[in-house]
């Protein structure tokens, strides 16, 4: 196989070729190119409001809060500010909870949709994504709280919000750090029983969910089964043992690596 035959399969940097003792002027300009694509889905502030409209027409309860960081270069310098609700995003929450009796009571899930590290994500890959996952949790019948839209969050301010709402699991999409060839990649955590304070062992991942990724449906079909599970067994983590075969979107099969 050649390398162009190899290039089909990965946007890896294969196969460059030279010009004397350099890289081709192409390769040089697409790298560049790529890392400027990588440094704006990191800078870039996320407008929501496609998020919203999409929520809204399904007729979806939501809420949009802050976290504790003030700018994007907070984001950057401070990540610990990420994992925490501003104090003004809890006062959201507790009037949008008193608005409804229905939002007091105990969720199965609590839904959390943040920026992170990637606005290409969340413009390319979320609602995709969101497309093929709420059909599922309609099929799973669970309880689902209002969906929480954080700005300028990370990870674990999913245990913050699914404390707030009561919830019996949290599943937070979050743009991921971009590299040279992905900048629009989600990632999904799932965690059990979330609660402030948690660490990473606490949380299943699902990575790389993006065009020329993981496909949705196969990210929504997977999440759909550890959501599932979690319920089941009442655990996350490295205490959940994934050991699915499963059929991919395209017919083919995959063994999971089960973990010892």
């Amino acid at each position: 196989m050649d390398w162009e035959e190899w290039k089909r399969w990965t946007t890896a940097r294969i196969g460059l070729g030279r010009c004397g003792v350099s890289i081709p002027t192409r390769e040089v300009l697409r790298f560049r190119l790529d890392h400027a694509r990588a440094r704006d889905a990191v800078w870039a502030s996320v407008d929501f409001r496609d998020v919203f409209d999409f929520l809204s027409d399904r007729n979806l309860s939501f809420v949009e809060i802050r976290s504790k960081v003030s700018s994007r270069e907070e984001y950057l310098a401070r990540p610990d500010l990420g994992k925490k609700i501003s104090a003004q995003g809890f006062q959201t929450l507790e009037k949008f909870k008193e608005s409804d009796p229905k939002f007091s009571e105990e969720f199965d899930l609590s839904l959390v949709v943040t920026d992170g590290l990637s606005a290409s994500a969340i413009r390319d890959s979320l609602l995709p994504f969101l497309e093929f996952f709420l059909k599922s949790l309609q099929r799973l019948r669970i309880k689902t709280a209002p969906i929480t839209v954080v700005k300028n969050g990370r990870v674990a301010i999913g245990d913050e919000v699914g404390a707030f709402w009561k919830a019996k699991t949290s599943i937070v999409l979050i743009g991921e750090r971009p590299g040279l060839s992905t900048e629009n990649s989600l990632g999904l955590y799932l965690t059990y029983r979330p609660s402030p304070g948690l660490t990473d062992e606490r949380r299943n991942c699902i990575s790389n969910i993006r065009p020329g990724g993981m496909s949705f449906a196969d990210a929504s079909r997977k999440a759909s089964y550890l959501l599932n599970l979690a319920l089941q067994k009442r655990l996350s983590g490295i205490h959940l043992k994934d050991e699915e075969t499963s059929s991919l979107s395209d017919g083919s099969r995959f063994d999971l690596i089960k973990e010892e």
